[in-house]
């Protein structure tokens, strides 16, 4: 099973600032990186990426890498594979919430406008299997909940591969009501 962290509050405002979101997510996806090669990656001077940098650490989703380095250059891995949340926790307030999730949402609106903007250009045995799908289906909160674990479970269940053909392959889940709902009519 994949390693992850469920931020307490103090973590969920940390990750709300989208410059420690999109480093937490460079590190994991593309491996160990220094304060200098992260802040060319996202065009930041390295006093304020070393600062988020001690942020992620401060709230426990990076880790110093102390294989890499010298006294100089001090090299940053993620703590763990994902990131959960669970909003249910006595302390979290509704505002922390949305600004993570405002931040997330933008994240991944970059991602897949990116993808979209790349999938002329994949390999032909790529150009095929990935989906920019939606459902709406109409369920009680029990089954709302039940289809998100076995989601979830599914892709927990996947083993990543050391063939010479994978590559990262993204998958978000985006389970929610649709907006707009008009509660307590009938």
């Amino acid at each position: 099973m994949a390693s992850s962290i469920t931020p307490d509050i103090a973590g969920l405002r940390a990750l709300s600032h989208p410059v420690r979101l999109r480093m937490l997510t460079l590190l994991r996806g593309d491996g160990p990186a220094t304060a200098t090669t992260l802040a060319q990656r996202l065009d930041l001077n390295t006093g304020a990426t070393s600062y988020h940098l001690r942020q992620l650490a401060q709230h426990g989703f990076i880790v110093e890498d102390t294989e890499r380095g010298n006294a100089r250059d001090r090299w940053w891995k993620a703590a763990h594979e994902s990131t959960r949340t669970d909003f249910r926790e006595e302390g979290v307030v509704d505002s922390d919430v949305e600004a993570y999730l405002s931040t997330v949402a933008l994240m991944y609106a970059d991602r897949m406008r990116a993808a979209v903007s790349e999938m002329a250009f994949l390999p032909e045995e790529w150009g095929t299997v990935g989906t920019l799908s939606d459902w709406e289906v109409r369920v009680t909160p029990t089954q709302a909940q039940a289809l998100t674990q076995a989601l979830v479970a599914v892709i927990e269940d996947v083993e990543d591969s050391d063939d010479a053909d994978a590559a990262p392959f993204v998958v978000n889940i985006n389970a929610f009501v649709r907006p707009g709902q008009q509660w307590g009519e009938s």
